[in-house]
């Protein structure tokens, strides 16, 4: 973490002479989603999910003309021979995220089984295939075709490439549904007054924030310390992945860190990320 007085500076180093933000950013933006499945998954009737509630009414709204916002069963699948959970959800199964010639990341946090936290905060009848497709590729206009309605990273890369490159976390666009990790879009029954959905609005937040966080918490998650309160730390200097894995959540205690927590608010059933505040200086 680098700091200067306006904001935070985080710094990544890779080794290949690709700039790496700009080669995940490129990954994405030509990634394809696909459901990962139990070898003897049986696939659910069609509409058998819960009823959305009111906060996920906009991801009907915006949902493409290719799939309703319920099990996408017509949409391609792959069965695994170890699966991450003893049982699998059809709202929660995980996602390969694949780009031609590259190797494939699978997204599978939400349904972990080991027993971990799995910090799935999205809810009501959306699957995370296609929350997933959503934050890659956007979402197409109903009424018009051949638009787009809310542009995914997909979009971004081409429209806005220069700036994405620049500020990857910066560049905020109208989204429908999504993973709820970025609280830029975040709106909870606090906000009295306004309410996307019965508006039919889409709130603006960055699709790149909702892919990479949902990447992160594969491999490292912050620490939940109460009912909905999460933790977790920063530190100066460099270190290796393996190591910032266990100082994201203070376990090294030789290393000068500062420490943040934030809150998980209610939005209907769904969990989502609010802005984090700085508790001390260690």
């Amino acid at each position: 973490l680098f700091r200067s007085p306006k904001r935070a500076f985080f710094r990544l180093t890779a080794s290949s002479d690709t700039e790496p933000v700009k080669a995940v950013l490129e990954y994405l933006a030509h990634a394809t989603a696909i459901r990962l499945t139990p070898f003897d998954y049986i696939e659910p009737a069609t509409g058998n999910t819960a009823p959305d509630d009111l906060s996920d009414a906009i991801e009907n709204d915006s949902s493409s003309e290719a799939e309703p916002n319920t099990v996408a069963q017509n949409s391609p699948a792959m069965a695994l021979d170890t699966f991450p959970a003893p049982t699998a959800d059809p709202l929660s199964l995980p996602v390969r995220l694949s780009t031609p010639g590259r190797t494939p990341f699978d997204l599978s946090h939400w349904a972990d089984g080991s027993g971990r936290n799995t910090f799935k905060l999205y809810s009501g009848n959306r699957s995370a295939e296609h929350i997933a497709r959503t934050m890659l590729s956007g979402v197409r206009d109903n009424a018009k075709k051949a638009q787009t309605k809310y542009r995914g990273i997909e979009q971004l890369w081409k429209e806005r490439h220069d700036e994405l490159v620049a500020m990857p976390f910066d560049v905020l666009t109208p989204i429908g549904g999504s993973f709820n990790f970025d609280p830029r879009g975040a709106w909870t029954a606090l906000d009295a007054g306004y309410s996307p959905n019965m508006q039919k609005h889409g709130v603006s937040a960055s699709p790149v924030v909702h892919l990479l966080a949902a990447c992160g918490l594969e491999h490292a998650r912050p620490v939940e310390i109460g009912i909905r309160h999460v933790r977790y730390f920063v530190w100066d200097g460099m270190l290796p992945p393996m190591l910032a894995r266990v100082a994201l959540q203070g376990g090294i205690t030789s290393l000068p860190v500062q420490e943040f927590h934030f809150e998980l608010a209610l939005s209907g059933k769904n969990k989502i990320v609010t802005f984090a505040q700085q508790e001390s200086a260690l």
